[in-house]
């Protein structure tokens, strides 16, 4: 028995809740995926799956060994991989997704010298705030501004953005500078549509104790160029990310609010389907953004 091969058959199996549909996406027949399923069972000496005529579920032992096996199976691909990316000439369409405000300021940027590196790679870049399903939407690559990265797929992480509170200083000049993170209840404050926390916005101190507030917010919009429009306007407070405000800061144009406190920092990832068969196009594209914002990234930068 190819132990590797019936891994692969059980896990796909499981996956496609179906010994037919994971035939059709081995490129087998259902026979096949049976008997393999089964020698792996007699192999181990232990039921793997129980079978109705209505649906698969995984016994115990199953649940330990499909854990293993997709472990397994995904650092199988990621080296050959590694290995192929270096032969293999990138080319094929590669769609991408990325927030708007992000794609517009630092990957917009980018693409020029990626086209000239990669010639033969077709570039379909779409910008969208919302969360998209990269694989029921079709994208081979999307790049997150995420808490907490993603249980669903694999990911690399690019780089870190600090979140800042600040306002202008005309606004500051005519409503006063907050001096406890309580003070922003009497402040006008701009919200971010899609904030995880909505508009209790979690300020820690210097001993990582969180102070949550919940701010009164006169405006919401889900996108952060235009918070940060009316912040410049004197329009109120906002929360938005270094890597939205870092040069109105370095300017003068807004001024940091409640320094001694510090907001969650976000990760900018780059989220792909699986290790598995990863692509060369996926692959450059992805090591070409690491190398770009490198260690430390451009908003963060003193000359930017």
């Amino acid at each position: 028995m190819d132990r590797l091969r019936a891994y692969e058959v059980f896990v796909t199996v499981v996956n496609r809740s179906s010994f037919t549909r994971a035939a059709d996406a081995l490129d087998t027949s259902p026979a096949n995926v049976t008997r393999y399923v089964n020698e792996l069972e007699a192999h181990l000496g232990t039921r793997l799956l129980n079978r109705t005529s209505r649906r698969l579920s995984l016994t115990e032992s199953g649940e330990t060994l499909f854990a293993r096996c997709k472990a397994i199976l995904d650092d199988v691909a990621e080296t050959e991989g590694l290995v192929s990316s270096a032969s293999v000439k990138p080319r094929g369409r590669l769609r991408i997704n990325a927030p708007v405000s992000f794609g517009i300021l630092y990957l917009a940027p980018l693409w020029p010298e990626f086209m000239r590196r990669y010639p033969h790679v077709e570039l379909d870049v779409s910008l969208i705030d919302r969360v998209v399903d990269i694989v029921d939407e079709g994208y081979d690559l999307a790049i997150r501004i995420s808490h907490t990265g993603s249980t669903h797929h694999a990911a690399r992480k690019l780089a870190t953005s600090r979140n800042i509170l600040c306002a202008s200083p005309a606004y500051l000049a005519r409503c006063g500078y907050p001096a406890a993170p309580s003070d922003l209840i009497g402040h006008r404050c701009i919200g971010y549509s899609y904030a995880a926390t909505g508009d209790e916005w979690q300020l820690i101190d210097s001993e990582n104790t969180v102070h949550p507030v919940k701010v009164n917010c006169h405006m919401h919009t889900n996108n952060g160029d235009t918070a940060r429009a009316a912040a410049l306007a004197g329009e109120g407070v906002i929360w938005q990310p270094t890597f939205l405000v870092g040069k109105d800061l370095r300017a003068g144009k807004l001024v940091r609010v409640l320094p001694e406190y510090r907001l969650p920092d976000i990760d900018v990832l780059a989220l792909y389907p699986s290790r598995r068969h990863l692509s060369a196009k996926i692959r450059v594209a992805i090591d070409f953004l690491v190398e770009a914002f490198g260690e430390l990234p451009p908003w963060d930068r003193a000359d930017t």
